[in-house]
């Protein structure tokens, strides 16, 4: 005789005992559910992510519909939560960056100091690509860039004339007499804060190649702190910076 093929509904390559596990797991939950009725009142957390359908036809009842609105309300204030975790670690770092710089800055003891430690600082704790750092004056000193009063207010006089931090794309003039002539070119956003305090004594521009990094809207909180203890600090170390009003 010959043997006939035996047919079966199980999932080639599965035996019944491996179709069985579902099952087997979702009785064990039922079950271990029901020796503990009080789960989900101390893990209420876990309500908002369930699915109970209450379905009849086509129509969805009102209740599964305010509970996935609900659900989705809940995963987008996860999202903004993590964003502003996100941006809170990041002045975190910004902060104690301002901290150790600012504390530098008070305990130099020349102009040189000054010059290097801002410079170092933004380039290295900072990652900041382009950095300029330029002070006023007609007598020029060995240490740093200086320019005069009237060169800086024929080139960036628009920037400096409301004494407060900018940012955004300048014109090309403009990141010539910041960064030169070179780096210029590779300039996309520019940050500048002038340095002022009873007069104007220079300027302080750092930039990015992307020109979306500094825009207008960005905050400028840290680089103002710093403008302003340089503003005051700077005068202390010499006596021909240029007040400009």
């Amino acid at each position: 005789m010959t043997d006939q093929p035996q047919t079966s509904n199980d999932t080639p390559g599965q035996s019944p005992a491996e179709n069985a596990v579902p099952a087997l797991e979702a009785e064990a939950v039922a079950a271990w559910l029901q020796q503990h009725p009080d789960f989900f009142a101390e893990h209420d957390e876990l309500l908002a992510m369930m699915r109970v359908p209450h379905q009849r036809g086509d129509t969805v009842s009102l209740v599964e519909r305010q509970l996935k609105l609900l659900r989705e309300r809940n995963i987008e204030m996860r999202h903004r939560l993590s964003q502003l975790m996100d941006v809170a670690r990041d002045n975190d770092r910004l902060f104690e960056k301002t901290r150790r710089l600012i504390l530098d800055l008070m305990d130099a003891t020349s102009l040189e100091e000054i010059v290097i430690c801002v410079e170092d600082s933004l380039r290295q704790e900072f990652q900041v690509p382009f950095v300029s750092l330029i002070l006023f004056s007609d007598h020029p000193m060995t240490v740093g860039r200086w320019v005069s009063a009237a060169d800086a207010q024929k080139a960036i006089g628009g920037l400096m004339s409301g004494g407060k931090t900018l940012c955004g794309a300048l014109r090309e003039h403009e990141l010539e007499f910041l960064f030169g002539s070179e780096q210029s070119k590779e300039v996309g956003s520019t940050a500048l804060a002038s340095l002022t305090h009873q007069g104007l004594h220079g300027v302080l521009a750092i930039g990015s190649r992307d020109p979306q990094h500094y825009k207008s809207s960005v905050g400028t909180l840290f680089l103002s702190y710093i403008a302003d203890v340089l503003s005051r600090l700077l005068p202390r170390f010499t006596n021909s910076l240029r007040s400009v009003r």
